[in-house]
Order: C-alpha cells, then sequence, then structure tokens
C-alpha cells in the first residue's frame, strides 16, 4: 500500500484513492463520530465509498438498539447491503471495489466482517488498543485465516 502528500493515490487490491479524497471522507466520518457521541454512544463512525458514492454509513448504534453488534461498520454494511439490491449490483462484484473510511481502527469483530465482505482498501483515524482487529490486538486484516475472505489493505 502507498500512501503520500498530495495527488498520490493510497491502493489496496481492487482500490485506490488519492489523498485528498480520503481527508474528504474522514471529515464525513468523524461527523457520523460526533453524531454517535451526542447519541451517547461510543464516537466512532465510518463511510463505505464505492466509484466515489456512499453507499453506506453508520454510527455506533449499540446502545440505542441494545444490540451489541451494531458498531458504525455493521450498519453501513447493512446501508451497502441494501443500496446493492435497490441498484440491481452483485454485493460480491461492489464490495470488491469499496474503501471503509473510519475513525477508529475496527474491532476484532468488525475486522472480521470486512474480510468476509472482501472490502479491499480500510482507511482508519486511530488504533483501537481494546479491541483493534487490525494490529493493535489481533491482525485480522492479514493474518492468514483460511476460509474468511481476503485480507485487506490499511491506511
Amino acid at each position: 500500500m502507498e500512501a503520500k502528500v498530495g495527488s498520490t493515490q493510497i491502493t489496496g487490491g481492487a482500490c485506490s484513492v488519492l489523498a485528498e479524497e480520503t481527508e474528504k471522507w474522514m471529515e464525513q466520518a468523524m461527523q457520523m463520530a460526533k453524531e454517535a457521541l451526542e447519541n451517547i454512544e461510543v464516537p466512532v463512525g465510518c463511510l463505505l465509498v464505492y466509484n466515489n458514492e456512499v453507499v453506506g454509513k453508520g454510527r455506533n448504534e449499540v446502545n440505542q438498539t441494545k444490540n451489541a453488534t451494531r458498531h458504525a461498520e455493521m450498519v453501513a454494511i447493512d446501508q451497502a447491503l441494501d443500496w446493492c439490491r435497490r441498484h440491481g449490483k452483485s454485493p460480491s462484484e461492489v464490495f470488491e471495489h469499496m474503501v471503509l473510511y473510519v475513525t477508529v481502527e475496527p474491532c476484532i469483530m468488525c475486522a472480521a466482517a470486512l474480510r468476509l465482505m472482501k472490502i479491499p482498501l480500510v482507511v482508519y483515524g486511530c488504533q483501537n488498543e481494546r479491541f483493534g482487529g487490525c494490529g493493535s490486538v489481533l491482525d485480522i486484516a492479514s493474518a492468514d485465516l483460511p476460509n474468511t475472505g481476503r485480507p485487506f489493505q490499511l491506511y
């Protein structure tokens, strides 16, 4: 993977994004995190971007829904699956060309879901020292895990 200042690209498998785009999308993810905090949730927000379009976005909804699986990434995945259904697109084709922008390193559960969905590139803002699934606690993103989807690139 590459990341440099200016118009250099960040690449991950089938996806690449410009550094300027990353800043724009991360700002939107931060807004989602602020909304989560305002709703007494852990302040995590994320976007799933396909062909320069947000097809899924999420913020933590665990406390609100009383459902421990409603992390920002899971909410965004559900929205992206719905987007695929409404647009007559195959999720397997679309997800392989998505970039996930998230304010905090995905937890172990979410990293496993991202891997199963075959999302090739994840851009995150800070490490998750307690539950991080992309290297802080476990490295689900690049570990050799048979029958669990594909490893993904991180920035």
